[in-house]
């Protein structure tokens, strides 16, 4: 996982309104906390910071420049505003070279499984133990060839050197099964009734 500088003002007004205002002047409210010291309220530049997480994920370690300082942040949460879409919020972390962290990473599938069947992927994302600095940015998971009836779980998946999972072991990732075949697929459409189709009922008796 690659470092990103990025320069942070500390901020001295509070509350919604102060929000707004950094919001207006191109910046995005923050508040850096961790290792038992006292929260920094920061505003990180917006296009940067949205930069970043676009790029790199949210696991980018963040090298804040702050007052002629430095520290070593991860984003915790990312608060985007329900409509617009903006960032209206973010959290970070306060980390340490050589320290680990426990972070969620996405799982990528690659390769095409075996004729005839479909891959249902239930998680996209696993929970993993990695030195801050020695995130990975994905984990790949390969089907190529991968036959019906095929399991994957997380402790199946290989990661890279130093990084540890620390979710559910158990946990399925993925799973192939058989593809429907066009008369299953035929019949489950003629089972549905067609628009505007009414059910009479009957009364015996």
């Amino acid at each position: 996982m690659s470092e990103v500088r990025l320069a942070a003002e500390q901020r001295t007004e509070f509350g919604k309104g102060a929000a707004r205002r950094t919001r207006r002047a191109g910046k995005i409210p923050a508040v850096l906390y961790g290792h038992g010291s006292d929260p920094k309220h920061l505003a990180l530049p917006a296009l940067e910071f949205a930069r970043v997480v676009r790029e790199h994920g949210q696991n980018a370690v963040l090298t804040l420049d702050i007052d002629n300082a430095s520290e070593l942040a991860l984003t915790k949460t990312v608060t985007t505003h329900p409509i617009k879409n903006y960032i209206e919020h973010v959290d970070l972390l306060l980390v340490q070279r050589g320290e680990k962290v426990t972070v969620e990473v996405p799982v990528l599938v690659t390769g095409e499984p075996a004729s005839g069947t479909l891959v249902t992927q239930d998680l996209t994302t696993i929970q993993v133990e990695a030195e801050a600095l020695h995130i990975p940015e994905q984990v790949e998971l390969s089907v190529e060839g991968a036959e019906a009836g095929t399991q994957v779980h997380a402790s199946d998946l290989q990661l890279p050197q130093g990084v540890t999972l620390a979710g559910d072991a158990e946990a399925l990732v993925l799973a192939v099964g058989a593809a429907p075949s066009a008369a299953e697929l035929e019949g489950d459409t003629a089972e549905q009734p067609a628009q505007g189709d009414v059910v009479e009922a009957t009364e015996e008796g």
